[in-house]
């Protein structure tokens, strides 16, 4: 049977610091779970640029760190197959902001309510053996995308809903076309939750956490 692990990580150095999460702990639980193939947070277009120049950091800061430093090398070292399953589209994302059509002084209080979700994730950090991903992290991350949708449905289907609807279909080609293959998803860890309620059902068997 085909086994779909999935690896939620935090983008930022920074903050991976603070809530240990580091790049070794990553390497060690993906090296432990040793993955055939890895499903990653990864736009096309940034992995054929890395292809062709592996110095070309993408755009908007994408892919983020963990890919650069420890997956890709990780990847061909260990010849482990990468897809890459981001989706965006770069030239009207921006048009999707969920705060653009409030006042001012309304954006500002829309963005201290986000804020103190991302603080509500952050405060489940220790639940759970891997950090950010628990059940705790992922009920809490729901509720911040349900919020998101009420504020502008309409954004957070382009930004969030779409977008996460193309990555998985993405893994699921994947592992439709290599059967019994072991295959990673590392992705931020904001999606875990849509990952698994999407994958749970399929005719896999689904692992996460990895610990």
């Amino acid at each position: 049977m085909t086994v779909i692990g999935i690896l939620g990580t935090i983008h930022n150095q920074e903050l991976r610091e603070k809530y240990n999460s580091s790049l070794t702990l990553y390497e060690d639980l993906i090296t432990e779970f040793n993955p055939e193939i890895i499903c990653g947070e990864v736009h096309p277009l940034s992995w054929k640029k890395y292809i062709k120049d592996k110095q070309d950091k993408g755009y908007w800061g994408e892919p983020a760190s963990e890919y650069w430093e420890l997956i890709f090398p990780l990847c061909e070292e260990r010849n482990i197959e990468f897809v890459p399953i981001d989706w965006f589209e770069l030239d009207v994302w921006n048009d999707f902001d969920p705060f653009n059509s409030f006042s001012e002084e309304e954006r500002k209080a829309l963005e201290k309510i986000d804020d103190e979700w991302f603080a509500k994730q952050m405060n489940t950090h220790d639940v759970g053996s891997i950090p950010f991903n628990s059940d705790a992290f992922d009920n809490m991350t729901k509720q911040k995308y349900e919020w998101l949708d009420q504020i502008n449905p309409k954004a957070n289907n382009f930004r969030w809903i779409v977008r996460n609807q193309i990555m998985i279909q993405r893994v699921k080609n994947t592992y439709h076309s290599n059967p019994g293959k072991k295959i990673l998803c590392v992705v931020g860890a904001d999606h875990n939750y849509i990952f698994k309620e999407e994958l749970i059902n399929e005719p896999i068997e689904l692992v996460y956490p990895l610990q």
